[in-house]
């Protein structure tokens, strides 16, 4: 408690906040800072623009690519299920389901 009230009573003191902006240790820390969010921003817009160019492709083509993806993946659901031996999931009558 002692030591939050110092901390905040040097925070707030104007010229050890001026000195601590222009130490080195925290300069550098605001330019790596300055330097990760320019990062993030300029992947964020890069992405975004990939996206917009995959469903502005060829008409249709993200369409496709979706059915086409339904549609193998229906199939192989069914073939596993058509290699499992006994009977279908939810067929089975758990405890007290045959009154």
């Amino acid at each position: 408690m002692v030591l939050r009230r110092l901390l905040a009573a040097l925070l707030h003191s104007p010229q050890l906040v001026e000195r601590l902006s222009e130490s080195r240790p925290i300069r550098r820390a605001a330019q790596l800072t300055a330097f990760a969010l320019l990062q993030a921003q300029l992947r964020g817009q890069d992405a975004a623009r990939r996206l917009q160019d995959l469903a502005a492709g060829p008409a249709g083509s993200l369409c496709r690519r979706a059915g086409r993806f339904r549609d193998t993946f229906t199939q192989e659901l069914r073939r596993g299920l058509r290699g499992r031996s006994g009977p279908p999931p939810g067929s089975q009558r758990g405890p007290g389901g045959n009154i």
